[in-house]
């Protein structure tokens, strides 16, 4: 092993323990496996994977910050916020699809107004106070806080949950939780109010009290091989999975009367050996264990001595026959027929197990074991969690700009690629990302019927467009905009209500609506009213939207447009851009109403598949697509050209 100290983190254990939480719990009942404070040490995002493939529908955290780390690895699952979030978290909490526990109404109605701004619904958990007298709402005003949140559009009232103060130990106060709990749910259901999800048990109660598991129960401890309490012990089977480990990286003979470490605490008694370890209370190791601690060495307990310092601690190895420099030292975990446990290490500093396994090895590499191997997966650090959302979303561009460096062995091109990809996808400031599904894209050009005024028939073409596509519904209104400058484009892409956009040039002259009439807009083939058309600063607005829209926000859905617009005749082009990532695609140029001659296409679609299928219809049109499975990327497009 290369490190001079490292926790083992067992992921073979972990399953384990899932397996005997499994055998308790009613096969309905879901789990919500807590993660919080680095899944007690032991690695929040790699535990979290491996809760998940066990069957875990969703992971408790402490904190937004917390949950932002998960997400930014990749988690989808649901993350439960287990504590009251201040108002500076609700930033997070919406942009990163956490569900907060709500304990007071104030919160709540924070939680909307910035729900409601981002055009999002909020799933929440309402936290009772049944006798614990730390968070949640106490339980004879949760009725009333219930109602309010139930009146907030945007905020979805998804769970209520109480926590148990003293479930590792066989008391009757617990039932006096449970009898207040179960009081609230009953009122609950006489008035018809349904919450989905009810949750009470952590750790101890699925082990003591299996009559409180309800929808969802939150093991915690004894998914890492802890017994919550002796009350505990002979429920269940665990296996410890944490082991905190170190090496001798010095050996001393020293006399009779010799003092050892910091204020002489120790003084040998006797011709003794003794032992450094790079291991002191800067690592979690704490200072009540000078001269009350003990270690495994060569698979024998020796005590430790001296006071401890920040960085090492000296052990008495004169016992331990044939031990040298180099030699494994276990602090917590199993070494041959003896094992230290958090739980002894908690009773010599008159502690918790919690508290041992939050703070052992804090700088210590995690080394995950899985089958016998070490290093199954790729060793980590202790997570240091970086406070504020732009910070956490800094470091994780950081580390894709690098990645990108790597890629093209050239920082310069990786700095390009990743600038020209990240303002592609995310704009100037950090914007939503959007993707869309089969994209088609029909255009029809025809001769222009002659208008009132100085144009005349015959200098405009008159091009008809029908665009569809799936994606997200983000606003119940939204605009079609029309610009007649780059930089008008540019404003419209910024607005994030703007769900489609048109550059039409047509000199100094405004736009009207009919040089750019939508005829007619629908989503998942419903007609949304138009609701006003205006020129701005930005160019020539349509807005549209209904109320019946609002049911549909944030889920998948089919966008139609139809509109009419002019080209002139003087520009021989008509070019199609992809600025989004887009999964299938069609575009089609039809031109026999046109009269076009020689029309040909000049594509590029940045992809896997960069060249598309075209489909020719001389005389009449020109198709080229992509099928539905395959991705294109943004800065792909087409141009058709014909002779003048």
């Amino acid at each position: 092993m290369k490190y001079r100290s490292w926790v083992e983190v067992d992921l073979d254990a972990f399953s384990w323990n899932w397996e005997e939480l499994k055998r308790l719990v009613a096969p309905g009942v879901r789990v919500m496996q807590v993660v919080k404070a680095d899944a007690y040490g032991h690695g929040a995002l790699e535990l979290s994977s491996v809760a998940l493939r066990n069957g875990a529908w969703a992971l408790g955290v402490a904190n937004a910050d917390e949950g932002v780390q998960l997400r930014a690895s990749g988690i989808d699952a649901p993350v439960v916020i287990l504590s009251p979030s201040p108002d500076s978290e609700i930033g997070q909490i919406v942009k990163y699809g956490l569900t907060p526990s709500v304990s007071e109404a104030s919160f709540a109605r924070e939680l909307q107004r910035a729900a409601r701004k981002a055009g999002a619904r909020v799933p929440v958990h309402i936290e009772v106070d049944t006798g614990m007298g730390r968070g949640g709402t106490i339980h004879y005003e949760a009725y009333d806080l219930v109602a309010k949140v139930l009146d907030m559009p945007n905020l979805d009232l998804e769970g209520i949950f109480t926590h148990l103060s003293s479930s590792e130990v066989l008391s009757d106060y617990n039932d006096r939780q449970w009898t207040h709990f179960r009081d609230l749910l009953a009122k609950l259901e006489e008035n018809r109010v349904r919450i989905p999800l009810t949750h009470m048990s952590n750790s101890g109660a699925v082990l003591n009290f299996p009559e409180y598991n309800l929808d969802v129960v939150r093991p915690g401890i004894m998914t890492y091989g802890i017994y919550p309490g002796p009350d505990t012990k002979g429920r269940a089977d665990l296996s410890p999975v944490m082991s905190f480990k170190t090496r001798i990286v010095l050996l001393k003979e020293f006399p009779e009367g010799y003092s050892i470490g910091y204020n002489r605490t120790y003084i040998t008694y006797r011709p003794t050996r003794i032992a450094t370890i790079p291991v002191g209370y800067g690592d979690g190791y704490g200072i009540m264990l000078s001269n009350a601690g003990e270690v495994l060495v060569r698979g024998m307990r020796a005590p430790i001595v001296g006071r401890i310092s920040m960085d090492m601690c000296t052990v008495d190895v004169s016992r331990i026959p044939g031990c040298g420099i180099g030699d494994e030292v276990v602090l917590l975990g199993r070494q041959g027929d003896q094992s230290i446990t958090a739980n002894e290490i908690a009773e010599r500093t008159k502690s918790i197990s919690y508290d041992v396994l939050c703070a052992l090895g804090k700088r210590a590499p995690r080394v995950f074991v899985q089958k016998g191997k070490a290093d199954a997966v790729e060793p980590r650090l202790r997570r240091i969690y970086i406070p504020g959302e732009e910070q956490s979303v800094a470091r994780i561009d950081g580390i894709i700009r690098h990645c990108f460096q790597a890629r093209a062995r050239n920082e310069e091109m990786g700095d390009a690629i990743y600038s020209e990809m990240f303002e592609t996808l995310f704009g100037k400031e950090d914007r939503q990302l959007e993707l869309r599904d089969r994209f088609r894209y029909d255009i029809e050009v025809s001769e222009a019927p002659a208008e009132n005024g100085k144009r005349k028939r015959g200098e405009f073409f008159r091009v008809l467009t029908r665009v569809e596509y799936t994606k997200a519904l983000r606003e119940p209104v939204f605009m079609i905009g029309c610009a007649m400058t780059n930089e008008q484009l540019e404003a419209l892409f910024e607005e994030k209500r703007c769900e489609y956009r048109w550059l039409l040039n047509l000199g100094d002259e405004p736009v009207t609506e009919r040089d750019f009439r939508v005829e007619r807009v629908t989503i998942d083939g419903d007609d949304v009213p138009i609701l006003r058309a205006e020129n701005t600063a930005r160019g020539y607005e349509v807005w549209c939207g209904s109320d019946f829209l609002k049911k549909k926000l944030n889920r998948p859905v089919r966008f139609a447009f139809e509109i009419v617009t002019k080209k002139s005749k003087d520009n021989n082009l008509f070019s199609v851009y992809v600025v989004y990532p887009t999964r299938g695609l069609e575009i089609s140029f039809n031109y026999e109403k046109a009269n076009l001659k020689r029309v040909r296409e000049v594509s590029y679609f940045a992809g896997k598949h960069p060249y598309p299928r075209v489909a020719r219809e001389r005389g009449k049109s020109v198709t080229l697509s992509i099928a539905d499975d395959e991705w294109i990327f943004p800065h792909s497009g087409v141009t058709f050209i014909w002779d003048s």
